[in-house]
């Protein structure tokens, strides 16, 4: 039946090189960057230091766009949002209240990375022209 399939999805093994894959102490609350992202311009720093650790946890393809959501019929997709969440954890506790506000809706981690770059990345500034 379907509902057993979803449920032995949930509760299955997973291989722990798969993105999927999460450790007894990974917590939603973690900070993997020494400074919260603040808009005084540490956003390269901030940026760097959590595509490390995103990658270094197997979860940068949540918010590159290499593991999207997968469709409602899928077995993985609890399995998807329960990492996703973890993610958006993560993104969430690395920032300053100000920008917390203004993510907190986000559902989706890979639309939190996306906004932030948007509004912090300095590639994205207009450049004054040069000689």
């Amino acid at each position: 039946m379907a509902g057993d399939e979803a449920e032995s999805s949930t509760t299955s093994p997973i291989d722990i090189t798969s993105p999927y894959f999460l450790t007894p102490a990974d917590q939603p609350g973690q900070n993997f960057v020494g400074d919260n992202l603040l808009r005084d311009g540490n956003y390269s720093d901030w940026k760097s230091e959590m595509t490390n650790a995103l990658f270094a946890k197997n979860k940068f393809g949540f918010v590159d766009g290499s593991m999207p959501m997968p469709s409602k019929e899928s077995k993985y997709l609890v399995i998807w949002q329960r990492c996703n969440a973890m993610v958006r954890g993560w993104l969430v506790s690395s920032m300053v209240q100000e920008i917390k506000n203004s993510v907190k809706y986000a559902l989706i981690a890979k639309d939190i990375w996306d906004d932030l770059k948007e509004r912090f990345d300095k590639e994205n500034a207009p450049r004054a022209y040069e000689l």
